[in-house]
């Protein structure tokens, strides 16, 4: 199996992965863990006498997604940016069925090679998807949750009927659909976001997306989860609906709290609050 149309393209997403790792602001460790499914690819930084932060990131992404973020929070948390398996970083190309316990298994052997048992998380979009899974299913190995734009809760928007036309007007298609995602592209650009624009490019040229529906989870599944929690929803978010999301977290979750981001897009710039929250309960 394999996520990438080419050998030739799954070599260039790789080798601009290695590129942006080099634009890394902390010292990064490079970990390989064995799982039943392949191995699964973790950048660890900050002082491992630190509390364990996973941080899951969404579909068609990778670990680096979160490099704006690693050089602050690393001062507070041992941070553990894992490559999910089935999506474009270095872990190996496996979709497992999303409406098992597949993934919860998998993340099981991931934190037993990183020998942890309690973990905060940080997931965004599709790792938001996860980290709820995970705290359903294991309650006694997550003590808290930040998510971004969660998957699996309010409805997946119909974004692909608006994006195909878009896709086949060439370049002037493919940044509107960009745009619509991630926001206007920005006006001076830093090197980071320049090395992260043609990341972009690359994986969108040369990866298959995922084309499975997210599984809603239950009311019943929500009211299992009692890890506190923080959740970021975008106003403008193409991809999933906000307001829904929102109700259904507010109904359900036992210690929620919801930021309702008016003008963000699916891609949550302002990241602060998440840090406020972990560090609040990280004394509680």
């Amino acid at each position: 199996m394999t996520i990438y149309k080419s050998s030739d393209g799954e070599h260039a997403v790789k080798q601009c992965y290695n590129e942006v790792l080099t634009l890394w602001p902390v010292a990064v460790e490079s970990l390989t863990l064995p799982t039943h499914h392949g191995d699964t690819h973790v950048l660890a930084c900050g002082d491992a006498t630190l509390p364990p932060l996973l941080l899951m990131h969404g579909a068609m992404s990778n670990a680096t997604a979160w490099l704006h973020n690693i050089e602050e929070w690393s001062k507070h948390f041992r941070l553990y940016a894992i490559d999910m398996i089935g999506e474009p970083g270095l872990s190996a190309a496996v979709r497992l069925p999303m409406d098992s316990d597949a993934y919860a298994l998998w993340l099981d052997e991931v934190m037993q090679g990183l020998s942890l048992s309690n973990v905060a998380i940080v997931g965004e979009s599709l790792g938001g998807w996860l980290a709820l899974d995970y705290a359903n299913r294991r309650p006694e190995n997550v003590n808290r949750l930040a998510l971004l734009v969660p998957g699996g809760v309010g409805p997946q928007r119909k974004f692909l009927l608006k994006a195909l036309p878009l896709m086949l007007l060439g370049k002037w298609g493919k940044r509107k659909v960009h745009e619509m995602i991630f926001g206007p592209e920005e006006k001076n650009p830093s090197a980071i976001d320049l090395k992260f624009q043609q990341f972009f490019t690359l994986i969108s040229q040369h990866v298959i997306p995922r084309l499975d529906k997210l599984p809603i989870f239950s009311d019943q599944t929500l009211q299992t989860i009692k890890a506190p929690t923080l959740a970021i929803v975008a106003g403008k978010d193409v991809l999933l609906d906000a307001k829904a999301t929102q109700a259904r977290l507010e109904a359900n979750l036992a210690d929620i709290k919801v930021i309702y981001q008016a003008n963000a897009r699916h891609l949550i710039r302002d990241r602060s609050d998440i840090l406020t929250f972990l560090m609040k309960h990280n004394h509680d």
